[in-house]
């Protein structure tokens, strides 16, 4: 199993382009179930939820072709309507793909889906979103059994305990651009995700509007066409590297950073003393070049997760990382995922001081990071503690890091780009005793132990 090992204290600088974003990618690449015709993704990043999307895919009768930063998807068997429980388990967005299937095959069998491991994250909100456009749906021995007629446009609510679903509102917008009639999503998710999805949709014949709004219209029609589209840069990638700026001193130049998508995160950066500038502005700020730098002394603040056009729950864990070195006390308030906090006890062994009470934290900022070794959670918990790592004074090896690979590229590349010395190494398994050599382990251990 690989880590990273990381010597801390080296300031980081240069200039990075920002990869398509994961969590916009993985409902694009559903989308191609609602249509034979071709769909082109370009800017889509090599990670490990991408390939786990394309191996479910291709199961369920998709020709998927990869070449660079680009897919290509187009649907060769449209009988397939099978899910399993082998492909799903890995990775929650999976169930993105029960709108498309439903609105096109009539049809779904989904194996109830996995994925990190802070929290309860149900899919109820899909399943009735999915019953008030017209299916049937019944809860079999861990799969999901879906079927429908035509489904039918309808009025859906998508608003939960925590804010609106983002993969619910996907689900329900991509399988009623082929329902009859109108849909008319209340309370759904504003993310730029959505956005994009609309934006690929659209592309393909759908007739969508007020994506990246609380209420979204869908005119169904009878059939979608291919299409070719550009994914969004990943805005929590961009926040990660500007983070990482920061908590080294540093100064990076990034690449289509999704500024627009970022507001509420510059905001927080701007106050705890990093200045994110726009060197070159695109003309609608979703895709910007900007110079990240800090002041020497971080300020504290505080910070409460939202629904997008909030502060992004995929930020809270690298921001905790960035506090710790504020002078001052930082309160963190998880609304979204209140059990998102894996990584406290983690910066905790690397002698962050903080006080966890319900979904806040207190974070104790200004006091110095030492290297230890620590474990890897779930994805972003995993980039926080890289983030501290490479602020750290000595040594720090993070256990587990293929979380990180589900939604960062390479990132130790990356940051080694950047001046960062870190490595990627795997774990050596204790060698296998026998025989002799296992009678002379066990009269060792048993001296040592007396």
């Amino acid at each position: 199993m690989d880590k990273f090992r990381i010597q801390g204290g080296y300031r980081l600088s240069g200039r990075i382009r920002v990869e398509g974003a994961k969590n916009a990618a993985l409902p694009l690449m559903a989308a191609s179930l609602l249509t034979d015709g071709e769909v082109v993704l370009d800017n889509i990043a090599s990670l490990a939820d991408i390939k786990s999307l394309q191996k479910l895919l291709k199961t369920l009768g998709v020709d998927v072709r990869v070449s660079d930063s680009s897919i290509s998807l187009q649907t060769k068997d449209p009988n397939a309507i099978e899910a399993p429980y082998e492909l799903v388990r890995t990775m929650r967005a999976s169930i993105c793909v029960l709108g498309p299937m439903l609105a096109r095959r009539k049809r779904a069998v989904i194996s109830m889906p996995g994925g990190c491991a802070f929290g309860d994250r149900p899919v109820d909100l899909h399943l009735r979103g999915m019953e008030k456009l017209g299916a049937r749906i019944e809860m079999r021995g861990g799969y999901i059994h879906a079927s429908c007629d035509r489904l039918q446009g309808a009025t859906v609510f998508l608003g939960g305990p925590y804010g609106s679903t983002v993969l619910g509102t996907a689900n329900v917008m991509s399988a009623a651009t082929l329902a009859k009639g109108r849909t008319v999503i209340e309370s759904a998710a504003c993310e730029p995700e959505i956005v994009d999805l609309a934006d690929l949709l659209n592309a393909m014949g759908a007739k969508i509007r007020g994506a990246g709004g609380p209420r979204i219209i869908i005119d169904g029609v009878d059939e979608l066409g291919g299409a070719k589209h550009s994914v969004m840069p990943d805005r929590i990638v961009a926040g990660t590297y500007a983070i990482a700026s920061a908590i080294t001193n540093g100064e990076i130049i990034i690449d289509d950073f999704p500024y627009d998508a970022l507001l509420a995160v510059v905001d927080r950066l701007s106050l705890i003393g990093v200045h994110v500038h726009k060197i070159e502005p695109d003309a609608d700020d979703r895709r910007c070049t900007v110079r990240v730098t800090s002041e020497r002394q971080l300020r504290p603040t505080v910070i409460t997760t939202q629904p997008h056009p909030g502060f992004p729950t995929d930020l809270q864990a690298q921001f905790m990382a960035l506090l710790c070195f504020a002078a001052g006390n930082s309160v963190i308030t998880e609304k979204i995922y209140p059990e998102r906090f894996l990584h406290v006890p983690e910066l905790s062994r690397m002698g962050a001081q903080l006080l966890r009470h319900g979904p806040t934290v207190v974070i104790t900022g200004g006091n110095r990071l030492i290297g230890a070794e620590v474990m890897a959670s779930d994805l972003r918990a995993s980039a926080s503690l890289v983030l501290a790592g490479l602020a750290a004074e000595g040594e720090t090896v993070i256990n587990r890091v293929y979380h990180l690979d589900r939604g960062y590229k390479r990132m130790e590349e990356t940051l080694r780009f950047l001046g960062a010395r870190i490595e990627r190494f795997e774990d050596s398994p204790a060698p296998v005793q026998t025989g002799a050599g296992m009678a002379a382990g066990a009269t060792q251990s048993m001296q040592e132990d007396g």
